[in-house]
Parts: C-alpha cells; structure tokens; sequence
C-alpha cells in the first residue's frame, strides 16, 4: 500500500502534537492546532447538545449494544478487550456481532463512491463482512487490520465493516439474527439509543496530552467521559491509583472503575503457529518491530519477559509492512547477535508472506487480567453486559449530564 508519505506527514503530526518536535515552525504549528482545537471542542459540544435534545435522531436496534472505546486516539489496549467480550457473551449462548469503521481499511475506488452518492446508492449498500462467524472472507487490507485480527481468533462471532453502524446491526440482526452487538471503538458513535459504554483509560497516559484534536489527542472534552458506564483502567501494575480514580470521579460519579492488565500469554510463529512459552524470551536477543499507537509500552512489555532488546524499529499506527522493511529488520537484528524478531498480534497480520531467512518471527499474544479481586473477567463481562441499566442508558441522568 502506498502510504509512505501519509505516514511521514501523520509522523511528523504526532511528534508536534506531542512535543517531540522543536523549532519556530513547529512551535507556530502547535499554536494553529491549538486554535482548531478549540473549534473542534465546539462541535464536538455541539454535536452532543442536538443528539440529548432530539434534533438529530437516535435508533433503537431492537438488540443488546455494548460500546466498547475510549476518550483518547488509540494505545489503551482495547481490541484484546473486543476480543474477550465477544467470546464471553458467545460462550454464555448469546449471538454477538462485532461493529466496526474498519480504519484505514481499503476504501471503494473513488469513482465508484461519488456515482453511488450521485445514484443515491450509498445507503443501500450491504457492510461488508470480515467473517460470517465459520470463516474469515476478507483480508486485512479491505477490512482493516484490528477486524480482521478479532475475525481471525473468534468462532461464532460476526464481524461487519461499515462507518454506518446503525445499518450494519440492522443487517446483522436481519442476516445472522444476532441479540447482542459490540461496537468496537464505539464511544463517540452516538445514534444509538440504548446502550452499554464501557470506556478504556490508559493508566500511564490516561487523558493523552490533555489536548483536543488536532492539538493533542483527546477525541472528547474530559468531562465527557461521565457518558461511560464502566470504565476500565488498563496497563495496570498493581500500584496505587488514587489520585487517578480521584480525577476520574472528578468527571464521573457513577461508573464503575475496574483495574486491569494486558497480560502476556505465548509466543507465535508467524510461519509455522507454533506456540512457545515466554520463557523462550529469558536472556535472548530481540528485535522488535511495532506500528502501534505506544509502541515503547510494548517494548517494555517485551524486556519485563527477560529480553534484551537490541534492534527496534517503530512506524505508524496502523502501518502495512512491505517485504523490504521485514527482510531490513530480520537483517539488522541478525547483525546484531538478535536470535528473533517480535511483534505484536495486530502488527503480525499486516506483514506480507515473506521467508523469514531463517531467523524466527514471533508476535506476542496477550489477554486482558483483572486486578485486586477474586472475580474472574468471564464473571466481571456477564455481570456488566447483563446489567439492568442497559435498557435506558442513554435517556438516563449519565447521560444528559454528560453533553
């Protein structure tokens, strides 16, 4: 996919927003971010006020909807609690779909979108399935890579690609007959009406840089997160958290707050799928490769195992390797002693099919673990989604106060 000039224009981006960038033109860039910040916090506010007084229009799906997101851009860990979701509820015998935008998925060429907009075809058109619950049908180049990868690990599970999530649910109910949707990274997707959010924050970065878009990366103001119903504190370590929960009841006074871990499970070779044990890691060199929204936590991640990593190399969010920048990797880790190269899960399914040359490539698999209690995250997942509060969610007092 040539996308490497987007990629350098959205790197040089983030390095200004987040102050890694130095300079008068940087510095001049800033304060014009900061300026359309402050527009976008009004549209933002605005957009909010016309769904809570009934001027643009809410949609009663007729099924369960749980919103699972977060109030900043991206690096809180939410596909692996997308994941863990879904197959709780399946197992407990509902029928889940996942919803999804499929970000920086392939778009429809684009003269083909602006004849269905001319044809007013657009809203006839069907989502587009990522699995049908037997098998995955697309790859993760016209699904996106986060879909594709919950497609690729679950069974039963449908997953449904399309910015209209109101018409994916209504397909899903209608084609799958499904009674529960999971809206993936669906907190700032309003029209639906009832609704469980179940919000992610970051513990080391809980609110980004404190800064809207495009100046930071707050989606939202801070004090709409007291929309959230459930809030789940991730990248947890077991140290105090008080004065987080503190600020965090600052904006919201009801949710309940939960402590939780993305805990390492095994290694996978990408060529074979085999699984080894993370002690394969103890006292080994590594390399490792990432295109994900923190990638220095991952790193940390991968040396609290008892690697020592001595090649890393970082791209984009959402980056889709070629087969030069792999060879490049497995090279430069080669020439430094390194024994493999690591990855994450999500950045595994954007790698082209290449031969590894004889040095393994590994992605780390993890899974969401809950702290300090003795309830078991299956248990903790059944007791939220079957709250009773779901059936009025978006009508109730949360809410309103919220925008």
């Amino acid at each position: 996919m040539a996308q490497k000039p987007l990629e350098r224009l959205e790197q040089f981006a983030i390095d200004v927003i987040l102050e890694r960038q130095y300079g008068k033109r940087a510095a001049l860039l800033r304060l014009l971010l900061h300026a359309l910040s402050k527009l976008y916090a009004v549209i933002i506010r605005l957009r909010c006020w016309a769904y809570r007084s009934k001027i643009v229009k809410w949609h009663h799906v007729g099924c369960r909807v749980i919103s699972i997101g977060n109030l900043t851009v991206g690096g809180t860990g939410k596909t692996p609690v997308v994941e863990q979701f879904a197959r709780t509820l399946t197992a407990s015998g509902r029928k889940v779909a996942i919803l999804s935008r499929g970000y920086k998925s392939m778009p429809m060429p684009f003269w083909k979108r602006v004849w269905n907009s001319i044809t007013f075809q657009k809203a006839n058109l069907p989502p587009r399935i990522v699995s049908d619950g037997k098998a995955t049908l697309l790859d993760p180049t016209v699904s996106g890579d986060e879909p594709f990868m919950l497609a690729s690990n679950l069974e039963d599970v449908q997953v449904l690609v399309d910015k209209d999530r109101i018409k994916s649910a209504l397909y899903a109910l209608r084609k799958f007959n499904i009674d529960t949707v999971l809206l993936d990274d669906g907190y700032q997707y309003l029209p639906f009406r009832e609704r469980l959010n179940v919000v992610l924050v970051d513990r080391e970065s809980p609110f980004g840089n404190e800064f809207l878009l495009p100046r930071g990366t707050l989606r939202e103001p801070h004090d709409h997160l007291r929309r959230a119903d459930v809030i789940l504190i991730t990248k947890c370590d077991g140290s105090d958290l008080s004065r987080l929960k503190a600020r965090i009841r600052r904006y919201n006074t009801h949710a309940e707050m939960i402590e939780c871990t993305h805990h390492p499970l095994y290694l996978k070779d990408l060529s074979s799928d085999k699984r080894l044990p993370l002690s394969y890691l103890q006292g080994r060199k590594i390399g490792a490769v990432a295109g994900i929204a923190v990638p220095r936590s991952f790193v940390r991640g991968v040396e609290g195992l008892g690697a020592e990593v001595i090649y890393e190399r970082f791209y984009a969010d959402h980056h889709y390797y070629t087969t030069k920048e792999i060879e490049n990797a497995i090279e430069r880790t080669r020439a430094r002693g390194g024994h493999a190269l690591i990855t994450t899960e999500k950045d595994a399914v954007r790698f082209p099919l290449v031969d590894f040359q004889d040095m393994p490539v590994y992605f780390l698999k993890v899974e969401i673990k809950i702290l300090n209690s003795k309830e078991s995250l299956e248990d903790c997942i059944l007791r939220i989604s079957n709250s009773d509060r779901n059936s009025c969610l978006v009508h109730s007092a949360p809410f309103n106060s919220g925008l």
